[in-house]
């Protein structure tokens, strides 16, 4: 009898979840042709604490200045992206998140699949972002991470071409977020075994040897980049603690591979760091084929939500000038929305979009064997 009873109590709990899941889907379809007047009347009609998920701890400050706006209550938390999904996937009720600000495109793909987020565009938007910006997912922000070295001593390495850093005399003097704790360090090193950037190194190659590349047991120019790369790797713990380390005066001949917004940080000598892409522009030249990577953040209401208009209220707030603010005061941060602006002495969006290796979610997905390979070279 008590196992019947269990069942019954299993079977109503997944009929409420999918009943509920209905409910929120159905709400963000309605809240797609919305007005800004009619998502706040929406919103305020809603009640118990507004949750948000994010790995940024701006997000915190974004949702304070979002609540009291509307005089909502909020409770903000900053986690890693694993943390995250692994909520979304476990948690049920109020204490569910309403709505998540994530990156990682691959992930987030099998998470759309799995119908645990749900996409919203606010109607504001759709005449002013690229569909790529909304579709799949709506991407609140691109963030870059850029080759950025010591600029003290004699041994600076001022690179032009990423093969530099393959050689000898780099070895344990590139410093990288190891891609196994790092996912978007992952995709980065995934995207590299791409034919498109796999024929860029090897033409990168090229120009450095003036020979042509030979592969060996490779399967294209961009496996062998990357193997060579990680022999060469210390692996730091964090972007921040790299940045600190390459900073110090004692670092000459040191080169990271890190989030450039951690150049605000006041622990960094930035007087001591030069970024090679800014480097090159002001020079007039290239660095070949890749002066870093850069990645979208997304935006997406929570099918769990308890709150889900005020999730859409808050994603529509997040793409104007007031919302984007926490990311925009300063550099490493760039809004697909063209009315925000960069900092002054920044590159433009579209710069860096030519400049640096772009996540591609679709390639990474259907060659997730890559990082098989890409974790034999991690073991050291």
């Amino acid at each position: 009898m008590k196992k019947f009873a269990a069942l019954v109590l299993a079977l109503i709990m997944a009929l409420c979840a999918v009943h509920a899941l209905a409910d929120v889907t159905a709400d963000v379809e309605a809240g797609q042709a919305m007005t800004h007047d009619q998502l706040v009347e929406k919103a305020l009609a809603e009640t118990g604490t507004f949750v948000v998920y994010g790995n940024t701890s701006r997000i915190a400050t974004a949702a304070e200045d979002f609540a009291a706006l509307y005089n909502i209550p909020y409770e903000p938390s900053n986690l890693k992206d694993q943390e995250i999904y692994t909520k979304l996937r476990n948690e049920n009720g109020s204490a569910a998140a309403d709505m998540v600000m994530i990156q990682d495109g691959a992930q987030l793909a099998d998470a759309i699949d799995e119908g645990l987020v749900i996409n919203f565009v606010p109607a504001s938007m759709k005449d002013v972002l690229s569909e790529t910006d909304q579709q799949p997912a709506l991407v609140h922000q691109y963030i870059n991470k850029l080759f950025i070295y010591n600029n003290k001593g004699d041994n600076v390495p001022a690179i032009k071409n990423v093969w530099e850093l393959t050689a000898p005399e780099m070895k344990d003097n590139v410093i990288f977020k190891n891609p196994e704790t790092e996912k978007v360090n992952m995709n980065f090193l995934v995207m590299c075994t791409k034919p498109e950037w796999a024929d860029k190194l090897a033409e990168a190659y090229k120009a450095w040897k003036g020979e042509e590349i030979d592969l060996g047991s490779y399967k294209n120019a961009g496996y062998k980049w990357v193997a060579e790369f990680l022999d060469n790797v210390i692996f730091g713990k964090s972007d921040t603690s790299i940045a600190e380390e390459v900073s110090q005066e004692t670092a000459a001949g040191k080169i990271g591979l890190f989030v450039l917004s951690k150049l605000r940080s006041s622990s960094v000598l930035t007087d001591n760091l030069t970024v090679a892409q800014y480097d090159a522009t002001a020079n007039g030249y290239t660095v070949e084929p890749f002066a870093g990577f850069m990645y979208p953040m997304y935006t997406m209401v929570n099918t769990k939500a308890t709150r889900p208009y005020t999730a859409m209220l808050f994603i529509e707030y997040l793409m104007t000038q007031d919302g984007f603010k926490p990311w925009g005061k300063s550099i490493g941060a760039y809004s697909p929305n063209p009315a925000i602006t960069v900092n002054d002495g920044d590159l433009t969006i579209d710069v860096w979009k030519n400049t640096l290796v772009m996540e591609d979610a679709d390639y990474i997905l259907e060659n997730f064997e890559v990082e098989d390979f890409i974790l034999q070279h991690c073991q050291k």
